[in-house]
């Protein structure tokens, strides 16, 4: 299983140590680390540091170099790919990311969750609206489910805050 959390750890280690505790015995796999980094596009990341996956990273350490917050989460969401779980959870996964670098991510997760479970915890529509099946909550029950076009169509609460949300962008 996989999880990718809002809040993840940043641990103060080097970009390829980041991604490699991911999957312990696949700590020192240098190809898989790079692999998993290419996947949740952190790659383009640590090839601008200066010293690639050997650079520590975070502000704990003289030589380390502190990321923002969407770079540390490309990093954690590779460490998740590390896993290649058949199971992903997702939550809240790229609040940090601003709207391009999240439309990237989610294009590429859709890419690599197929033949996989993936339950992603969202409260923006424009992240859920790609999913199979979206499952909506209201006081702790299933309220609703179905596709993006048939909860739309319903009319309901998914709808009213779908188009809540889309009018705060117009």
């Amino acid at each position: 299983m996989g999880v990718i959390f809002q809040d993840f750890v940043r641990y103060h280690l080097s970009a390829g140590e980041n991604i490699g505790v991911g999957r312990i015995a696949s700590m020192h796999d240098q190809p898989r680390i790079e692999a998993a980094a290419r996947r949740a596009l952190a790659d383009e990341v640590i090839e601008g540091l200066p010293h690639g996956y050997a650079q520590l990273i975070g502000r704990r350490f003289k030589t380390g170099v502190d990321l923002s917050g969407g770079q540390w989460q490309k990093i954690a969401i590779a460490r998740a790919y590390l896993r290649d779980a058949q199971v992903m959870i997702l939550d809240e996964p790229t609040a940090a990311l601003d709207a391009r670098a999240e439309f990237e991510v989610f294009q590429r997760f859709k890419e690599l969750s197929e033949q996989r479970t993936a339950v992603l915890i969202s409260h923006r529509f424009s992240s859920v609206r790609m999913a199979d099946r979206i499952l909506v909550l209201a006081d702790g029950r299933i309220e609703a489910s179905g596709t993006h076009a048939q909860l739309m169509a319903q009319r309901g609460r998914y709808a009213e805050l779908f188009e809540l949300q889309a009018a705060g962008y117009r």
